[in-house]
């Protein structure tokens, strides 16, 4: 679970780092290694009639943000080989709602996803702990905001997005009495 502090700093949109400090990239390995555990304890207490309900109105299911979140890290991975194995490449955008409304997404076990993220995490991990402050510089283009994003921002927005996501299922588990005091019934 999150403290009240980092769930504060994961509501709104990211913000965006200018220079790779040691510390920042350190405590966002963290933040990546550790995220798929908190997200298993959570869906892992969930009952399944939880899985397809919206935590807003005209917003994604339960289900569905659990499976972005695998579908947007593996996004995020890739783009991280990119940059490192090629010069400024630019990426392939894909359309998430389009992607949370394919039927994988809208039907199979969060579970399933959950255990994606840990494969893809520990993967990433060990990746990204093989990088050097060089590495980090580097960088791929983002064409539908037409904008280079350097690794070690990309790396604090992936960080962000996991904690993101999370922070809003839960907040509404426990506004709907799902969960007391940090704990799913």
């Amino acid at each position: 679970m999150y403290s009240q502090e980092e769930i504060i700093r994961a509501h709104g949109p990211y913000k965006s780092v200018q220079q790779a400090d040691p510390a920042f990239i350190r405590d966002c390995i963290k933040e990546i290694q550790g995220f798929p555990s908190v997200l298993e304890t959570f869906v892992s207490q969930l009952k399944p009639e939880h899985y397809d309900v919206s935590y807003r109105d005209g917003g994604w299911t339960f289900r569905q943000v659990i499976h972005h979140l695998a579908d947007s890290h593996m996004q995020a991975y890739t783009r991280f080989k990119l940059a490192l194995t090629e010069e400024k490449p630019t990426i392939k955008p894909y359309i998430q709602d389009l992607w949370a409304g394919t039927k994988d997404s809208t039907s199979t076990n969060p579970g399933i996803s959950v255990q994606l993220l840990k494969a893809l995490h520990a993967r990433w991990c060990v990746l990204l702990e093989s990088l050097t402050s060089a590495d980090f510089e580097k960088s791929y283009i983002h064409p539908e905001y037409n904008r280079e994003y350097k690794l070690f921002d990309v790396l604090g927005l992936y960080a962000w997005h996991g904690k993101h996501h999370y922070t809003q299922l839960e907040r509404y588990a426990s506004n709907q009495a799902w969960i007391q005091n940090g704990n799913l019934k």
